[in-house]
């Protein structure tokens, strides 16, 4: 009989499965989507309707949803499957939402050109990965780590039809078994599987993970089967030298719940907050108390073994597994492919030995390994720290053999570095150049007095070979924000069509005050119907001026024009550029710590070393943020990073700053940071879930061989 809740229990059901249904039910239901067709797409076009239901699908990551194979392929039997658009619509807060998704690979991939007939089963694995076109907000489901699940009480969700409208719900059975040599598991008739579930998360309720995707029921009653999660590793990999899929979305996958548990923004509950309610099991568990991590352990290892570079082969990650174990793990495929599938094989560990010991072994060799890329800097010392004050908890002895083992793993990774000097650097190859040296568009924009309209210039600015010349190109007065992107439309082509030469594609540069720094130029469209940030190079530049009127902030002469920082008593604005253009990239947090906003002590700044650069994360014309644009530029920083603050105010700053902090590591100087820019915002526009951390990221760029003349702004009409 059903419960208050509308949960069907059976005979055999535990009160402690019941307890989990009910803490992970909102979890998984708000990270459940619906699949259909595209809205407006080809089988409702000029509609705006989603139409019928094809089956369910799951967020496993920020941007990405997956699903079964036969889901996408619905009503599309001559339409190929990679590339098709489909419709997507999931749980935004109390409502929901609809966005276009793309099919990025389908499982086995011969079912693109093998695909059964009408009402037959597909081959499994028959999974397929959607990214979603558009950066939105939403919640996704935790993936478990085991290679193999366990027999116990499991809930499915999907999308049904119950009250005459589709909505996500939830049931409960047993897995009964596997089948396909794994790749499936048996699901029981404790209750029935209905159209339009496939595709859908199976969650283990003992331990809060999902572990599998619905795929389809018995035709002759309850029951059916579910595609393991753990096929996703036989995702195609990838070419040499690149990161593949399936480690870029289990990366992104355990920075969404690492993010989630450290952000204080929200009291909503969190994976890991249900992880540490769940029920424990009625026989107990051998590995409780100071034999497991705790679920915010967990949670933050998985988080820190994310912001390295993968391992550089299946092998090194079975090796360390071997060694932390102390025994050869689990031979059965497929193969771990990360740092996060080696701690699925530390569970459980044999003869007694505790699987927290095993995992923080694991997790010191991992910190001293050799990765295939070069390390974001302080990753590896980062994971160490955790080890060794996690490890506080437990037995001294483990805590002294951890240590003894970081320091042979150190002294062997210097050993084989030098081995190895002399020999080609692994990763990705960096940009030789940094912007073209001829000339720029120049683009000002003025508050006009304290009302809310502002007046522009559109000009040419020539090079560094004639460093400070302005050639006018077209003027105007009184115009609002929301007009300044038509307003502006035809100047700014022309003074493309200026500077633009067929081997390169001038640099926008906005000059405004700080306060105007969020002014969305990069997403302008001028021509060609890409916006501009992705066609060219955009930056930011503080204003030659100010208009006569307003308050000036201290550091600006009567006259108008800023004094220039290299001029203030205590900065070197110029020895600060030239060491930030050759590098290594230092990052610091401007405004704010941890996500909590801050204002930044002028010796504090001034104290940084030269190749710091500055970052805000909130909004320019707010304080603490907007006093911070002024002292960071009065300490003589050339070099800046801003961002426009995404729509939702409860979104976690971590991963911009982390996607940022990698992205100076990897460009290395100062002198490229334009350019890359421009290429995020081009993966950002092709609808790559890894560039959305990028989104409204500005540059503030004052070369100093690129003076803006000391010119009074217009004045407007009076």
């Amino acid at each position: 009989m059903p419960n208050e809740r509308g949960v069907r229990m059976t005979d055999g059901r535990t009160t402690g499965s019941a307890r989990a249904f009910e803490l992970l039910e909102p979890l998984v239901q708000a990270a459940t989507v619906r699949v259909h067709a595209p809205p407006g797409g080809y089988e409702n076009p000029r509609s705006h309707r989603t139409g019928p239901t094809w089956g369910s699908g799951f967020f496993v990551a920020p941007g990405w949803v997956l699903t079964c194979a036969h889901v996408v392929g619905e009503g599309g039997a001559a339409v190929r499957l990679t590339g098709r658009e489909v419709g997507i619509t999931f749980s935004a807060g109390s409502g929901t939402g609809t966005v276009t998704g793309r099919v990025e690979c389908v499982l086995p991939e011969r079912l693109e050109e093998r695909r059964p007939g009408r009402h037959a089963l597909w081959d499994l694995p028959d999974l397929a990965l959607v990214r979603v076109l558009a950066p939105v907000s939403h919640a996704c489901v935790y993936v478990t780590d085991r290679s193999r699940p366990r027999f116990d009480e499991v809930a499915y969700f999907g999308c049904t039809e119950d009250l005459g409208t589709p909505e996500i719900t939830g049931r409960t059975t047993r897995l009964r078994g596997t089948a396909g040599n794994g790749a499936a598991i048996r699901l029981g008739d404790d209750d029935e599987i209905e159209p339009g579930m496939s595709g859908g998360p199976v969650v283990d309720l003992a331990r809060g993970e999902v572990v599998g995707v619905l795929k389809a029921r018995r035709q002759t009653g309850g029951g059916g089967l579910a595609v393991s999660v753990v096929q996703l590793r036989t995702l195609p990999m990838a070419a040499r030298g690149q990161v593949g899929l399936y480690r870029r979305i289990m990366q992104a996958h355990d920075l969404y719940h690492y993010d989630q548990h450290l952000s204080d923004l929200d009291n909503r509950r969190t994976w890991t907050d249900v992880h540490g309610e769940l029920p424990p099991p009625p026989e107990g568990d051998p590995y409780a108390g100071r034999g497991r991590l705790t679920p915010g352990e967990r949670t933050t290892l998985c988080g820190l073994l994310a912001e390295l570079p993968p391992p550089g082969s299946s092998e090194v990650v079975r090796a360390l597994v071997e060694a932390a174990r102390g025994e050869e793990p689990d031979p059965l495929p497929p193969a771990p492919l990360s740092w996060r599938d080696g701690l699925g094989l530390l569970h459980d560990p044999p003869g007694g030995t505790a699987e927290a010991a095993a995992m923080l072994r694991y997790a010191t060799d991992v910190s001293v390994a050799e990765y295939r890329e070069p390390v974001t800097p302080g990753a590896d010392e980062e994971l160490w720290d955790w080890v060794r004050a996690t490890a506080e908890r437990l037995w001294r002895p483990l805590r002294r053999e951890l240590g003894e083992r970081h320091e042979r793993g150190l002294a062997e990774r210097e050993r084989r570095r030098r081995a190895s000097a002399g020999r080609a650097v692994h990763g990705p190859a960096r940009r030789s150049g940094g912007l073209p040296p001829g000339a720029s568009v120049l683009l000002e924009v003025w508050a006009h007095g304290w009302e809310d309209v502002y007046d522009w210039r559109v000009s040419v600015l020539a090079g560094p070979a004639h460093a400070g010349r302005l050639t006018p190109v077209d003027s105007g007065v009184r115009a609002t924000l929301t007009g300044l992107p038509e307003a502006l439309r035809a100047p700014l082509a022309e003074g493309f069509r200026r500077c633009d030469t067929h081997e390169t594609v001038a640099l926008l540069e906005v000059a405004v005050a700080p306060a105007l720094f969020g002014l969305a130029v990069d997403e302008w469209v001028v021509v060609g119907g890409v916006p501009l940030g992705v066609q060219r190079p955009v930056v930011l530049r503080h204003p030659a001026g100010a208009n006569p009127g307003t308050t000036h902030p201290a550091g600006t002469h009567p006259g108008g024009a800023r004094e220039h920082p290299a001029d203030r008593e205590g900065t070197d604005a110029s020895a600060r550029w030239a060491r930030v253009q050759t590098g290594p990239l230092q990052d610091e947090r401007a405004d704010c710590v941890r996500g909590r906003p801050r204002t930044p002590a002028t010796e504090w700044l001034t104290g940084l070393p030269d190749n710091t650069v500055p970052v805000h994360c909130r909004a320019a014309d707010q304080e603490p943020t907007l006093g911070s644009l002024h002292a960071v530029r009065d300490a003589g920083y050339g070099v800046v990073v801003t961002r426009r603050p995404p729509p939702d105010p409860g979104t976690s700053c971590a991963p911009f700053h982390r996607g940022l902090r990698e992205e100076l590591a990897d460009a290395g100087r100062a002198e490229v940071l334009p350019e890359r820019l421009r290429n995020l915002r081009g993966r950002a526009y092709a609808a790559d879930p890894d560039a959305y951390w990028a989104a409204g990221t500005g540059l503030v760029w004052e070369d100093p061989a690129r003076p803006l003349p000391d010119e009074e702004p217009l004045q407007g009409d009076l």
